[in-house]
């Protein structure tokens, strides 16, 4: 028996259509939406800094980076100094963000240099990077300090992104010693980790759609952002920090970050803490296993102890 045709009018096939293309039109309106939220991630986050309170003395200068950037920074010097250190913000950060830090710092005796990464504060920069254009800013910091303080052992602290710069830039910089919080083994893992959180098991489809815009939007390769290789090939002591409640660097990343690491290294994994100012979280152990292996890998050194 024949079948009758389905005419055009037929209800059912109608819903279907409907359904169809609506169920279409959704996927290419999400992903033209989520395709504009990777434009929005490395857009610049330039903004106008507070000044420093008077006491600090800071002096204000700009650096000539590698990176192409001109770095808003400030210099901050004690009376009698015992080491240098370039302090890194992290993303959508600056160096105001870091005052804390400086001052405890300069209070330990440290000269130190505080700078707008690229594409942040007052420094120039058209896209973040993630690290690749800021490990030229991290290299741009701690040559100054070599040349301006020959007298003095040099290290580095960064946060996230800024101790992902310090890894990334290697030995470029002749660091002497470096600090890194809450610093992520490779990018892939951080934008899975930053996605989960916000859609589940989903983001094992949208990251590798997040990552392949790497090479469109910035010109580099998720290999290009992967600390947890360049860490191998560093020359200094390391000290790695984080909070075990982080779900940005989880606590098994951080430990991955440190195993990778040469010695000497140390590892201070701090209970309770998520991805937070660990200085603000715990101020009393952040000052003893900081500024205490500060001292022991510059400090010491400089005063011939």
């Amino acid at each position: 028996m024949l079948q009758r045709p389905v005419e055009d009018g037929d209800p059912n096939l109608t819903r279907r259509r409907i359904l169809v293309v609506g169920v279409g039109s959704s996927i290419v309106v999400g992903l033209g939406l989520y395709l504009a939220i990777g434009s929005v991630l490395v857009a610049p986050a330039r903004r106008k800094v507070p000044d420093p309170p008077a006491y600090l003395h800071a002096q204000y200068l700009t650096l000539a980076s590698p990176s192409g950037a001109q770095l808003a920074a400030w210099l901050l010097v004690p009376e009698v100094p015992v080491g240098a250190v370039a302090l890194l913000h992290g993303v959508r950060a600056n160096r105001f963000d870091m005052l804390p830090r400086a001052e405890l710092l300069l209070r330990s005796g440290y000269v130190v240099l505080a700078p707008d990464l690229q594409a942040h504060g007052e420094s120039t920069g058209d896209r973040i990077t993630f690290g690749y254009l800021e490990a030229r800013d991290a290299e741009a910091s701690l040559l100054y300090l070599h040349e301006h303080f020959p007298g003095l052992h040099v290290g580095g602290v960064g946060v996230s992104l800024g101790g992902a710069a310090l890894v990334l830039a290697g030995d470029r910089g002749h660091s002497e010693a470096v600090v890194l919080e809450a610093v992520f083994p490779t990018i892939a893992e951080a934008t899975d980790n930053r996605l989960s959180m916000r859609v589940g098991v989903l983001s094992r489809v949208l990251t590798p759609l997040r990552l392949f815009q790497l090479k469109p939007r910035l010109g580099i390769d998720v290999d290009d952002l992967r600390p947890i290789e360049s860490i191998r090939s560093m020359h200094c002591p390391v000290l790695v920090l984080a909070g075990t409640a982080d779900h940005h660097t989880t606590e098994a990343q951080t430990r991955a970050l440190f195993a990778a690491a040469n010695d000497p290294k140390e590892l201070w994994l701090v209970p309770g803490a998520s991805h937070d100012d660990l200085l603000r979280f715990d101020a009393v152990g952040c000052a003893r296993h900081v500024v205490g292996f500060l001292d022991r890998y510059l400090a010491r050194k400089a005063t011939g102890g």
